[in-house]
């Protein structure tokens, strides 16, 4: 059974890094590690070295996702599990490694197209990360969107081990719109989560944090500096987090939230299945305030040797 410590890192390409960076750094208060790599920016939130990569490119949008596994053994078993089921690991260069600053680590690329790193070791920053704008909890979670959801809410939950919290429609026989996911045994509501979209792309990146100031704060700061908030403040049903969506340079969707529900890790209450209604996205009766909420973002499959 694999386990998961958390959500580690995302990785994205952006158009414009510098601009980018202002956005993560001086707006969304992420905190930028030194680095000499050209062409990219690492970001922490954490005591890692990051929990956010940001890539100069010319078609912005998710490079691929790095999974926390909970100990090296860890990542040898899921490298020879998913070796057996065909899906062809591959390890990641020493030489990208040293960049990363991370022990051994593989990819795997899933039925969507989309990659996916697992390691268990990051190198540790010396100190703590330093809050600025808002007093970032952690890196919260990704989510995707795809035709396929069916599909790939059984190869989540049968393959990767994705812990289904709720469901988004559907009921034990019909069809479902989403699904939101615990990497398991990490307790929160959901660290990953998939929807139906017209298309597989990028849906959402999340940092939780952690006081209801942090929310009320932001919209000032971002409607001062010509950030278009796309959604909220509002609350989700599903989890009970508080939200606030903006769009970064990219028109990338990016979320704070602020409180969300935790489950143990043994006998946790089963998963609901959720009406596809307003109400169920937002309790407050929001709506959302720009069409291109969610809707900009491909996939970049992997390549060996690229950070």
């Amino acid at each position: 059974m694999i386990r998961y410590s958390k959500l580690g890192y995302i990785a994205l390409n952006v158009c414009d890094l510098e601009k980018s960076c202002d956005f993560y750094g001086r707006l969304l208060g992420l905190e930028r590690v030194e680095s000499d790599v050209p062409n990219t920016a690492f970001f922490r939130s954490s005591r890692d070295h990051h929990n956010l990569v940001l890539t100069q490119g010319t078609n912005p949008g998710l490079n691929r996702i790095g999974l926390e596994l909970e100990t090296p053994e860890m990542v040898e078993e899921t490298f020879e599990f998913f070796a057996r089921l065909g899906l062809n690991p591959d390890v990641v260069s020493l030489k990208e490694l040293d960049i990363l600053k991370q022990a051994r680590t593989f990819r795997v690329v899933d039925p969507l197209g989309i990659t996916y790193e697992f390691y268990s070791d990051m190198a540790q920053m010396p100190l703590e990360y330093e809050p600025t704008v808002a007093e970032i909890q952690k890196l919260g979670h990704v989510v995707l969107k795809t035709p396929y959801v069916e599909k790939a809410i059984k190869f989540y939950n049968e393959v990767f081990n994705f812990v289904v919290s709720d469901y988004f429609g559907g009921t034990g026989l019909s069809e479902k719109a989403g699904a939101w996911f615990r990497c398991f045994p990490v307790p929160y509501h959901h660290s990953f989560a998939v929807f139906q979209g017209e298309e597989t792309g990028f849906h959402h990146l999340n940092f939780m944090v952690s006081t209801i100031d942090d929310i009320g704060k932001a919209v000032n700061r971002f409607k001062q500096n010509g950030v278009t908030i796309a959604m909220g403040p509002g609350r989700h049903a599903p989890s009970g987090a508080i939200f606030l969506y903006v769009l970064d340079p990219d028109g990338f969707t990016v979320e704070y939230s602020f409180g969300m529900e935790e489950f143990p890790e043994v006998n946790p209450r089963k998963p609901k299945y959720l009406a596809v209604e307003p109400e169920t996205i937002d309790l407050w009766g929001g709506q959302t305030a720009d069409h291109r909420m969610a809707s900009l973002g491909v996939i970049e499959s992997a390549v060996p040797d690229k950070v």
